[in-house]
């Protein structure tokens, strides 16, 4: 009831400012929206959802939150773009609190972690090509991960861009989804193969302000 409570308390925060919020939304699925310059990721409205098969049974999935990180981008030369962000490990969440303890806690007498262990070096991803096509990109980069870099590519799409109302902050703000599918193993996680999945897919909501 506890956690509850708190998952609604951020709305009744934020109702005084819906109430007081255009009847449309100020964001726009329109690419001339959007405004070059160089943003910060939105942590609060930034995730990576991961999920994984569980024994063949089911899919399950997790998310890391707070991300932090740069986009500079320009409307006329969109294969220009850059993205720089950093994923904190250590603070990811699931449905399980048993299952977030296991990922994060160390190995047993002194030994290698299951997973992430108990303090993990953040994740980073960095940009090193990007192929625009309409409102569709694929973002070429270098994931670091668990201590390993490897090549990854996201298939991007434009969600929308505008500016804030000024009762939010009234900053621009532009987000993208983006989805990637990456095994574990190659990171030196592949604790429970294959009977928990080495296939790990990346469903990620990413937003930017300036």
């Amino acid at each position: 009831m506890r956690r509850f409570v708190l998952l609604l308390a951020p709305l009744a925060l934020a109702a005084p400012l819906i109430a007081q919020a255009p009847a449309s939304p100020p964001g726009s699925n329109n690419p001339a929206a959007v405004t070059g310059g160089t943003y910060t990721v939105d942590p609060g409205h930034t995730q990576v959802i991961w999920t994984l098969d569980h024994l063949g049974f089911s899919p399950y999935s997790g998310i890391f939150g707070d991300v932090t990180g740069t986009l500079t981008i320009d409307p006329k030369n969109p294969n220009a773009a850059k993205v720089d962000v950093t994923i904190p490990v250590s603070k990811v969440t699931t449905a399980s609190a048993g299952l977030t303890e296991h990922l994060l806690r160390p190995g047993k007498a002194g030994g290698k972690p299951d997973f992430f262990g108990a303090n993990p070096a953040d994740a980073r991803f960095v940009s090193t090509a990007v192929v625009a096509n309409g409102q569709k990109a694929r973002i070429t980069g270098n994931l670091t991960l668990n201590g390993v870099t490897r090549p990854v590519t996201l298939d991007a799409s434009f969600h929308g861009a505008g500016k804030a109302p000024a009762q939010m902050g009234g900053k621009e703000n532009v987000g993208f989804r983006a989805t990637t599918t990456i095994r574990r193993s190659e990171f030196g996680l592949g604790f429970g193969v294959p009977m928990v999945g080495d296939e790990v897919k990346l469903d990620i909501a990413a937003a930017f302000q300036k």
